[in-house]
């Protein structure tokens, strides 16, 4: 489901580039028409450059985001769960017993030995 959200993002994000684009070009025009030297001329076509430079920017940065999000919301196992603070943890790990004096997992088969249910198929 990320990974759409982030392919609409990216492309309402090159839209907004492309949007971008055709309009300093515009502007770049308009300039050219009232402009009256050669120098007037090359700093409209600097300005269109310098934005379409950072509409391009915008661009790659906004994919960054959008990459960057998916990919946050993407590590998440099934069952796993942040533990609490403080060691009020509601399960203890299988094989194991809760101590009720100090809180930990304590773990209820022989040290140094397999833990139950080893052999399986035996």
């Amino acid at each position: 489901m990320h990974s759409v959200k982030e392919k609409v993002s990216n492309a309402a994000a090159a839209g907004k580039e492309k949007v971008d684009i055709m309009q300093a070009k515009a502007e770049e025009k308009a300039e050219k028409a009232v402009a009256r030297t050669k120098e007037e001329k090359v700093i409209a076509e600097e300005r269109r450059k310098a934005k379409e430079a950072e509409a391009k920017m915008k661009l790659h940065e906004t994919k960054a985001e959008n990459a960057a999000d998916k990919l946050k919301h993407s590590h998440h196992i099934y069952g796993h769960h942040d533990p609490l603070v403080g060691g009020q943890e509601h399960h203890a790990p299988v094989g194991t017993a809760a101590n009720p004096t100090t809180g930990v997992s304590t773990p209820t088969y022989p040290l140094g030995r397999h833990p139950p249910g080893h052999h399986k198929y035996i």
